[in-house]
């Protein structure tokens, strides 16, 4: 494991330390870590623990992240590592993000440097891949890695993906967006009491990076729809209305649960699903349901054509040619490619 010093932090007395990088802002005994399980005080100074150590590496469609307005069609190298800064008992992804050691063994990690992630990358770009996502747990976790490795990536060529809850501080938040070209925010419910009820963190702060990533880079963001937790027709209008705020283009995908972690809740009907579709389309123009395997087809804002076939993670560009509309020859310009 490579001893790496942590960003954002200061010493507050003889022993302890103060983590700046997310809201929590943890005070940090000698010997002990933050609330995301790899941010630990050795003798004064805080340490990434988790610098350099991979996880999980594959090569994605960019559709996965999920991402459907931002180079279809393509693949992504992705890489992710351990722990968490959020407490979210649905978490389909447990293992990594809890896998900190103090409730689930640290998974077995490789030591991957920012210069052969960087080597991998471009090796994949003959299979379709345009660059690196940092994905499967928290990104901003990873923060000295991934902005080491992001401006080398960025020197040769390729896209930088973050899939995120959006649960870091606004300072750190705006020095990483340079190196990064496209965000997916995953906006666990439009509601403080779930945030706090379930995440032990704060909606208010999710949406400052929200609205700070997307005067940068491109950004599309995900709901998990839980029954009876965030699925009412008030809590998703009022969700999608803040969005159009911002910019009525801006992709929401409502994603379908299924138990997971604590959570034993029947997983979503299909019905509610349409039903927050629905409501969402009253304010914005793209909202795709993900993970029932169902269509997701884009159409085009003028004309109504299909531009952009899905079914799944199979996707079929159809409709788009120099960047128009095939049909209306309107402007896409609501789709990177």
């Amino acid at each position: 494991m490579v001893q790496h010093e942590a960003l954002y932090y200061e010493k507050i007395d003889k022993d302890d330390v103060e983590c700046w990088l997310c809201p929590h802002h943890c005070r940090i005994h000698e010997g002990r870590t933050g609330l995301c399980g790899v941010r630990q005080n050795r003798g004064g100074r805080l340490y990434a623990l988790n610098y350099a150590e991979v996880v999980s590496i594959a090569l994605d469609p960019i559709e996965k992240k999920p991402l459907y307005h931002f180079y279809p069609g393509t693949s992504i190298l992705s890489a992710g590592t351990f722990g968490c800064n959020l407490f979210c008992p649905f978490c389909q992804n447990y293992s990594l993000a809890r896998g900190t050691g103090s409730e689930y063994p640290r998974p077995q990690t490789l030591p991957i440097s920012g210069d052969r992630l960087t080597q991998e990358a471009v090796k994949a770009r003959p299979d379709g891949s345009i660059g690196c996502a940092f994905t499967y747990n928290e990104p901003t976790i990873w923060y000295e890695y991934i902005k080491e490795t992001a401006d080398k990536l960025k020197n040769h060529g390729q896209k930088v993906v973050l899939v995120s809850n959006g649960y870091i501080e606004n300072q750190p938040l705006r020095e990483l967006l340079p190196y990064i070209d496209a965000m997916n925010i995953d906006v666990k419910a439009f509601s403080e009491a779930f945030y706090h009820n379930h995440c032990r963190g704060k909606l208010a702060a999710v949406m400052q990076s929200v609205e700070t990533a997307m005067q940068k880079v491109h950004v599309e963001i995900t709901t998990l729809l839980i029954p009876g937790e965030n699925d009412s027709r008030q809590e998703i209008s009022q969700l999608a209305k803040w969005l159009a705020s911002l910019d009525k283009n801006m992709v929401l995908h409502l994603s379908h649960y299924h138990p997971a972690y604590r959570f034993d809740i029947e997983p979503t009907p299909l019905r509610n699903m349409q039903a927050a579709r629905d409501e969402a389309l009253k304010h914005l123009n793209f909202v795709y349901l993900g993970n029932i395997g169902r269509e997701n087809d884009t159409l085009c804002l003028n004309c109504g054509k299909v531009l952009i076939e899905r079914q799944g993670y199979y996707t079929r560009i159809c409709g788009i040619k120099a960047g128009q509309c095939e049909y209306c020859h309107s402007p896409v310009d609501y789709i990177v490619s």
